[in-house]
């Protein structure tokens, strides 16, 4: 089995050491007469055949970067590329999208079939400045310090030093005792770096802010909408949708908080209290090894759908996964789209509980995807929006509900599985609401202090929180909770996509509960599309609307408390 594109235009033989073994390249594309449909047809071709290798090289550096923090070798390959590299590849690429518009050449492109990647060239000409690149390589160097400095944290409990990650089984601990102090641990252990974060952020604020400035925006916020290509909805969309949360989604966690605190019976339900069974009983433990997560994940898979196991499998054989949790890691996880192999690359921090299976599913999902429009004729098509991105992995994540077994073979096990992610699926709206709103606030207002940040984070937390939770004596750690999130220093604002997603993947899961066959048929051709056309008519080729209006919400939140109840 074979999905690597055969090259056509670039040499077999290229290796990208420095820009100029892509320079002849570049200066064929910018000067080669395009004289009719055919003609053009061919040079994006071309050049979306350049764009997969280009991008394929530079993942290969970031991802072995983040296998290996400790590595720096790694850590210089990809430094040299972002900053080297990738500069004048910008530079490049903003000459080829002049050529797509202009009326020589854009007089040949059926706009219908590629009326994405028009807009796409189009906001790209016009948000490019060349006084950015130096900024952007600046900015993606800064941004991976986060992971350097999130990968050496561990703990020592009980003589053994630990990763974040295998450290926070402990809080699934059934004794409240060590529940607390492995809580504190951590939080203590993270604190130590606050002030770090704080500063590393303050300092990528001041970059991304001279970048909109550059470009002509008012703010940060502004100028990465429009470099994110958010065709399909704007800031008050997001306004919309934190609203409609706070008063749709917030009193149905209310409600599963109350019987969390009656179910353990304690007087004051603590930020320890919140991931152990809320009836006292052994943390689930779903696998034990890396080796065993993935060949009961590729069994799921090939119960939903025979070639989605084939795909997990094809990624084992080729070496593609790294899940383990190791130190020297850096924290999250990944599904790394790999366009001139058309086989992805999964990343994570597997420590064996329930999370992990959840996490291998939502990337397994996005691996899924990128086989799905591997076909595709251009890198452009194949590079969907994350709200289209995530709609695959969450969905993933629910309508594989069915097909758990293969992880529990015990009835109650596998029910408690279900209620602790559906639980999650619902808390998970206030926090995305959270993240997004702390954002927008971040770049409204650049010049903020630590303690302004502070305040804000602490006061829109209060907005999407709830007073069921006792933080008496650990506040310090919820003033800095956002440290943990690794997208607000990453990739800014990309958060709220979740949010949209996971309304999305619900309403596909309600359609799977309804009619399994067309629902999944469904999913399938709305992957397949790739960005293929905007992101309304993908989530209508799925089955599904692309809405996050109250009553909405509300609709889908009913419907997955009436599925919760069934559990129990």
């Amino acid at each position: 089995m074979n999905y690597t594109i055969k090259r056509t235009y670039v040499n077999e033989l290229l290796k990208i050491e420095n820009f100029s073994d892509l320079k002849p390249y570049y200066n064929e594309l910018k000067t080669r007469h395009l004289l009719n449909a055919n003609d053009i047809q061919q040079w994006l071709k071309d050049k979306s055949e350049l764009e997969a290798v280009i991008e394929e090289d530079l993942a290969w550096r970031y991802i072995k970067m983040n296998c290996d923090t400790n590595n720096q070798d790694a850590a210089e390959l990809f430094n040299h590329f972002v900053t080297n590299i990738e500069p004048e590849i910008s530079k490049e690429s903003n000459e080829l999208d002049k050529k797509i518009l202009s009326p020589d050449v854009a007089k040949y492109i059926e706009a219908a079939k590629y009326y994405t990647v028009i807009r796409r060239v189009r906001k790209d000409v016009e948000i490019f400045r060349e006084e950015n690149i130096q900024l952007e390589a600046q900015m993606q160097q800064k941004e991976q310090e986060y992971g350097q400095i999130a990968s050496q944290m561990t703990i020592t409990y009980q003589g053994e030093e630990m990763t974040m990650q295998k450290a926070s089984n402990f809080l699934k601990n059934t004794d409240r005792i060590v529940r607390e102090q492995v809580y504190k641990m951590i939080n203590d252990r993270r604190f130590d770096d606050s002030e770090k974060l704080n500063t590393l952020l303050s300092d990528l604020i001041s970059l991304r802010d001279k970048i909109s400035a550059n470009a002509g925006f008012d703010n940060f916020r502004d100028y990465k909408f429009r470099a994110m290509g958010r065709f399909d909805y704007g800031v008050n969309d997001c306004k919309q949708f934190h609203t409609a949360v706070a008063e749709t989604v917030l009193p149905v966690v209310n409600k599963i908080l109350e019987q969390r605190k009656k179910s353990l019976k304690v007087d004051t339900l603590r930020p320890w209290d919140l991931q152990v069974d809320e009836n006292l009983k052994q943390p689930l433990m779903p696998f034990k090894t890396a080796e065993e997560l993935v060949k009961k994940t590729a069994l799921c898979f090939r119960n939903i759908e025979p070639e989605f196991g084939v795909f997990l499998n094809h990624m084992n054989k080729m070496g593609y996964l790294d899940l383990d949790s190791r130190k020297g890691k850096a924290p999250g996880g990944f599904n790394y789209p790999l366009h001139e192999s058309n086989v992805p690359f999964i990343f994570m921090n597997a420590t064996g509980n329930i999370r992990d299976v959840v996490t291998m599913l939502h990337e397994g999902g996005h691996a899924i995807h990128s086989f799905l429009t591997a076909p595709l004729e251009l890198v452009d098509f194949k590079d969907t929006p994350s709200e289209v991105a995530e709609l695959a992995s969450m969905t993933m994540e629910l309508i594989s509900m069915d097909y758990w077994n293969v992880y529990f073979d015990n009835e109650e096990e596998l029910k408690r599985a279900k209620r602790e992610h559906l639980s999650d699926v619902i808390s998970v709206l206030p926090w995305v609401a959270t993240v997004d709103k702390f954002q927008h606030y971040l770049y409204e207002n650049p010049t903020h202090t630590h303690e302004e940040r502070e305040k804000a984070w602490l006061n829109i937390s209060k907005e999407f929180g709830n007073n069921i939770v006792d933080y008496s004596g650990v506040e310090k750690y919820r003033s800095v909770r956002w440290q943990s999130q690794l997208h607000i220093f990453e990739v800014p604002f990309y958060y709220i996509e979740y949010g949209f997603a996971q309304l999305g993947a619900i309403a596909i899961w309600k359609n799977f509960r309804e009619n399994k066959e067309l629902a999944l048929k469904q999913y399938k051709n709305a992957l397949k599309l790739g960005y293929t056309t905007t992101i309304p008519e993908i989530y209508k080729a799925a089955g599904i609307e692309f809405n996050f209006s109250k009553e909405y919400i509300k609709e889908l939140m009913d419907f997955v408390v009436d599925e919760l109840e069934l559990l129990y």
